[in-house]
Parts: structure tokens; sequence; C-alpha cells
């Protein structure tokens, strides 16, 4: 996978295809750069910058298809968000990190802050492609082009980036556009709440919300583990950074929300019923017939 100068320049809706995980164009970075212990997620504990017993030479999966039934459901989750080929491919040049062992530490110290630069890559450029977005259209993109800027940078000056202030300020950016967003859809959605309430950042952890009308709520960072949302009406509603661990998702509507993520679905429950945006897929674990 190549990153040619073009992105900067790309639209959002180009941008997206280089902001997904392709474990064909990485070193294996996330199963070798990140910690695990175990639990329901993980079936062994695994320190960081130790390369995972089930990684190949070739940097892919040995149990690929038979992650969730060793026990390894967390890593059908996780998401780079284009972070290991950017570093793989880019940050090192195409340099892994057994053809020079000297690089991994660092290779390996520079994933994480690569994965929150990519997230924040891909949330603003969903924002980008909101027409409720336009009043701060020209921020948004101040912001993304300034985050690519931040990616392209060699490793040591990656490592001094503060990503948590940037994300923050990043954040209020998202957060405007949230607001945009769903007082739009408000106004577009037959009856839909005119002030909904708010469970941004709630511990709806095993919830009875099934076929609940959600739409245009906010639900940034609800912890959402196990609840019940069979059949609930989420369009409009902002999903960022809403833990959906096996959220009940059966025939809901998912329809127009903000700021989804593929991982998300992947670590929810769901069916054929179950409504998507275009650019989602079903994960092959929810039921389909």
């Amino acid at each position: 996978m190549s990153y040619p100068q073009e992105l900067l320049s790309a639209s959002p809706d180009q941008k997206h295809i280089h902001l997904q995980s392709n474990c064909e164009s990485c070193f294996g970075l996330c199963c070798a750069a990140l910690p695990f212990a175990v639990s329901s997620d993980f079936a062994i504990d695994k320190n960081a910058g130790q390369p995972c017993p089930n990684l190949r030479n070739d940097f892919r999966c040995g149990i690929h298809t038979g992650l969730r039934a060793k026990g390894f459901r967390g890593c059908t989750v996780y998401e780079c968000f284009g972070a290991g080929p950017k570093v793989s491919h880019i940050t090192f040049n195409g340099r892994d990190w057994r053809e020079a062992p000297e690089t991994a530490a660092q290779m390996f110290e520079v994933f994480p802050v690569m994965r929150h630069l990519h997230e924040l890559l891909c949330y603003l450029t969903e924002a980008l492609l909101l027409p409720a977005a336009q009043p701060i259209r020209s921020q948004l993109h101040s912001a993304l082009e300034q985050t690519e800027r931040l990616t392209l940078l060699p490793a040591e000056a990656l490592l001094k980036v503060d990503v948590y202030t940037h994300r923050a300020e990043i954040n209020e950016l998202l957060l405007r556009t949230s607001e945009l967003a769903r007082e739009a859809s408000r106004r577009q959605l037959h009856n839909a709440p005119k002030r909904p309430k708010i469970y941004r950042g709630a511990d709806l952890i095993g919830a009875k919300l099934k076929k609940a009308d959600l739409r245009c709520v906010s639900l940034r960072g609800a912890y959402l583990i196990a609840a019940d949302l069979s059949g609930a009406d989420l369009r409009g509603a902002d999903l960022i950074g809403a833990d959906f661990r096996d959220t009940n998702l059966c025939g809901a509507d998912l329809r127009d929300t903000l700021f989804l993520t593929q991982s998300q679905l992947n670590a929810a429950k769901g069916d054929i019923l179950t409504q998507l945006p275009d650019r989602f897929v079903h994960p092959e674990h929810w039921t389909m017939v």
C-alpha cells in the first residue's frame, strides 16, 4: 500500500479507503506492539513489544479464521484505522522490524501514536462528508490537513506529538459537528424528539432499551456493554466512542448514525435485520439466517 501526496487533497470519501485496517500491508504491528491479558477477549497474556505466538513469519495471523473460537475475540474487534500500513511503509519506509530489529522498539512505540491520529482522521473525514457541517467546514478541513501532516512526521518527531492535547482540540470540532448534524436530522425525521435525552458517557451496561427511540441522541462514550438495543431506532445518534461489546443490535436501525466504526459493530451482536450505513458490513459472527 502506498500513501501518495495526492491524498492530502483527496476527497473525504477517497480518504476513507486508507483509514481502514489492511493487514496485508502491515508488519503485524497490532500483534506485536500492543499488550493484552487473559480475559473473555484473549486466551493468553502478552506484553507490549512481544510478538503474539500466532503471528507468522509473513506477518499474517496463523489462526485468523478461528480467532473467536480460540479465545481471541479481542483481535476481531480491533481497528487501527490504517495506522499499521502508514507506520510500516511511510514512517519506516517498508523496512520491517524483523529485517531491521534495531527499529522494533521505536516502531512499536510509534504505532499507538499513529493509531490515535488515524482515528481522528477517520472522524474528521466523516465530518467533512456531512452537509450539516458546512458552517465549520473550513475548520474541519484545516484540522484534517494538520493531522495528516502530523502522521507524515519522522518517527522521532511523532513520539513528541502531544496526542491528547491535539485530540482535545479536534474533539471540540467534532462536538460542534455532532450538534449541527443531530439538529439537522431532528428536523428531517418525522416525530423525532425535539429535546432528546442525552446519554453521553452514561453507564448503560445491560440496559433494557429494546425498541427505544434513540434518534438524534448523544451516546458519546456511553457504556452499552450487553445492553439490549434490539429494534431500537438510532438514526441520527452520535456513537463516537460508545462501547458496544455484546450489545444486542438485532433489528436496530443504525442508518445515518454519526461516527460509527466497523470495530463497534464487530464487538456487538446483530442479525440480518440490523440496518447499517452503506459503507459498513454485517460482521461474520452475526446471525444472518
